[in-house]
């Protein structure tokens, strides 16, 4: 395994446990770095766009095409999307791009039953405030819920520690009342064109730390986690049509392409997932590793998801990585007409600083 990850896996276990005993003031940039980051970070700002207007809502019942007669009054699948505003869609156009309808209209296509959409995530939003959102969500009961966080965290020095201990807490209450939970972990903000080195590097060495430290606590909390950190890393660097007019958040293909990385860990979190769409063995790649470790390989990898190996306490050490099939999602899918009343704005409009 490369030194990198060796690295990465020890700041990923430091910063884990220091969370898990209360601790927050452990760090991962020196002070040194400081002014070099707040200086470029101001530069960075100048240089993105700003994008208008709220996010187009998509809360509401996907694949009514699934209803049978005989047993219409079965309760839809609750999916619950929490997080900031990758999670809530910010940049795109219409519902039926942002990655919670994606998501519904997938999960519905896999199970062959109607899902409800149930997107309580914050645009702006840091893991101070996923308590709030949990809150919220809960009263809707939900099956899985989809938390997409840490982006802010890192734009505004939120400390380490206290991002990761607020999220493992989010996780274990909605485990508590039974609900499954994916975390697409923190992405990696160094593929921003407007942040240039030295911010890049560090941008990227920061998001990496955190997502690996954010893993070992939302497994450890009982939840999986899929890497959006080298997802929206090479590919997205490789590919600036994946970005919103802002050169910072996703864009409809960029949210599909995330959403595409995490449905098959949703459907898996729910035993939906064929097993026929699995890969013969040795294309199917997964490996139980060491927690820490497992973290670290996942924040260098593409969607991979990383699950408790063992089931109990003495199995939270242990982690299977594993890195599923992506398949494309159906032409045109979206919510169902009735199934919200909220407009599709066609134009969204962009300013710049």
């Amino acid at each position: 395994m490369p030194g990198s990850h060796h690295s990465r896996a020890r700041v990923a276990r430091r910063i884990a446990t220091a969370a898990a005993y209360g601790g927050g003031g452990l760090g991962l940039l020196g002070m040194g770095l400081a002014g070099v980051l707040i200086t470029e970070g101001r530069l960075a700002i100048r240089a993105v766009g700003v994008l208008e207007g709220d996010p187009p809502k998509a809360d509401g019942l996907y694949g009514d095409g699934f209803v049978d007669p005989a047993d219409a009054g079965r309760k839809p699948l609750v999916l619950a999307f929490l997080g900031d505003s990758t999670a809530v869609g910010l940049g795109v156009r219409r519902s039926r791009e942002t990655p919670g309808s994606l998501l519904a209209a997938g999960l519905a296509s896999v199970a062959e039953h109607r899902v409800e959409l149930v997107n309580v995530a914050v645009s702006g939003a840091r893991s101070d405030d996923l308590a709030r959102q949990v809150r919220h969500a809960l009263t809707a009961r939900p099956d899985v819920a989809v938390i997409m966080i840490g982006a802010n965290d890192v734009r505004r020095r939120t400390p380490p520690t206290q991002a990761v201990r607020l999220l493992g807490e989010a996780v274990r209450d909605l485990r508590t009342f039974g609900c499954e939970v994916v975390v697409g972990t923190c992405p990696d903000l160094g593929t921003i064109k407007p942040v240039r080195p030295p911010l890049r590097w560090l941008a990227r060495r920061v998001s990496r730390q955190l997502a690996a430290a954010q893993t070992i606590a939302v497994v450890e909390a009982g939840g999986r986690t899929v890497s959006l950190g080298s997802l929206l890393g090479p590919e997205f660097a490789a590919r600036p049509e994946l970005f919103a007019s802002d050169r910072f958040h996703p864009s409809a293909q960029g949210y599909a392409t995330a959403a595409m990385a995490v449905l098959p860990s949703v459907c898996a979190a729910l035993d939906l997932w064929p097993q026929e769409m699995a890969p013969p063995e040795p294309g199917n790649r997964e490996a139980v590793l060491p927690m820490a470790v497992a973290a670290a390989t996942a924040a260098g990898r593409s969607g991979t998801e990383v699950a408790s190996a063992i089931e109990g306490a003495g199995g939270r050490r242990w982690a299977l990585v594993k890195q599923r099939l992506r398949f494309a999602l159906p032409a045109g899918i979206g919510p169902d007409t009735s199934a919200s009343s909220h407009p599709e704005p066609d134009d969204a409009r962009t300013t710049w600083e």
